[in-house]
């Protein structure tokens, strides 16, 4: 008898039968009940060397990527908050374990049998499966950005992206541009439709008309010709600037803004987020928000330790500050 036909009656993950048998809070009382039931049921017993020797050492962190089949693994912002999380965990005695997946299915096997004290989430979808599996399992983890559902009982480390997006605009706004478009990712993306929540409500404050037709959703790596953005930049009352949710996009975009015939930031004005290098080594350098992606990582690994070894602590709700980085990308117009 194994660990995994534990699992498959009882209906959970082996790691959770593995934390079963070591007591351990993250699990609820009511699934702990389903597995010993299930014990019962099959006669097994774990092995009670193996079981202490991991309470004394298995202090394991998992870190939970996007589905992805490469943009997630192309993404600095990825590497920068793990090189953060990786460096705390160091500090704290905790491995680290990534989990990824080419899609939802993948990633929802891989975590199911990860055998890890938490889980850090580096992103926040709408309506996620892994998300919603970690609600109805009990599990503990923290989430790098905003929780749109049980808010009160989810662990956040995050920016305020509705104000950094409102003060992207601003920027904008106050080098005299009025016709400021909106390019962000897909609308399950949390942080995007924050971003743009923001950009909407400083054209408010700025009685600055909202025209829809200034904003889009494109992919991290959309087609060299991405057809929204053709429309966008061949409107005949174009925006002047553009407000970009993540500088990888406008890495991605730039071939189609030059094939139109227009110089950043002579003919547009760019500011997008992340501040990573890529917003270095563009031509001409990017106006970037840093959204602090290192601290980002260490912060959420501090939480998720700290509710580990404190299992009674209150969801806890950080947030991380932000700041503009200026470089040659935006000029002023009159």
């Amino acid at each position: 008898m194994t660990i995994k036909e534990v699992a498959k009656l009882a209906g959970v993950s082996p790691s959770t039968v593995s934390r079963t048998f070591r007591n351990h809070p993250s699990i609820s009382e009511q699934t702990k009940e389903k597995v010993r039931k299930a014990m019962a049921e099959l006669g097994y017993e774990p092995n009670i060397y193996t079981t202490n020797f991991e309470n004394k050492i298995l202090k394991t962190i998992g870190v939970v990527f996007p589905a992805s089949m490469k943009d997630a693994y192309e993404n600095s912002f990825y590497l920068e908050t793990l090189r953060g999380i990786g460096q705390f965990c160091n500090q704290k005695g905790y491995t680290v374990t990534i989990i990824t997946g080419a899609t939802e299915d993948e990633l929802m096997k891989c975590l199911k049998n990860s055998q890890v004290d938490g889980f850090i989430f580096l992103y926040s979808n709408l309506d996620d499966s892994l998300i919603n599996y970690m609600y109805d399992e009990k599990l503990l983890f923290v989430l790098i950005g905003k929780a749109t559902k049980m808010v009160n009982e989810t662990i956040c480390v995050d920016n305020d992206n509705i104000q950094a997006g409102k003060d992207a605009c601003e920027y904008l706004i106050n080098l005299g541009h009025k016709k400021i478009g909106y390019i962000g990712t897909e609308n399950s993306k949390v942080f995007s439709n924050d971003r743009k929540s923001g950009y909407i409500l400083a054209l408010t404050e700025h009685s600055i008309p909202f025209n829809d037709k200034y904003c889009i959703e494109i992919p991290y790596l959309p087609d060299n010709e991405e057809t929204k953005l053709i429309e966008l930049l061949s409107m005949k009352d174009r925006p002047t600037a553009l407000v970009v949710c993540d500088d990888m996009i406008t890495i991605a975009i730039q071939r189609t803004i030059l094939s139109l015939g227009l110089s950043i930031p002579k003919d547009l004005s760019i500011i997008c987020f992340n501040n990573s290098i890529f917003s270095r080594v563009f031509n001409p350098q990017l106006t970037s928000i840093d959204i602090n992606s290192y601290q980002l990582g260490a912060e959420s690994a501090s939480q998720l330790i700290n509710h580990i070894e404190q299992p009674d602590l209150f969801a806890t709700k950080t947030i991380v500050p932000y700041y503009i980085i200026e470089r040659e990308s935006c000029r002023k117009i009159d």
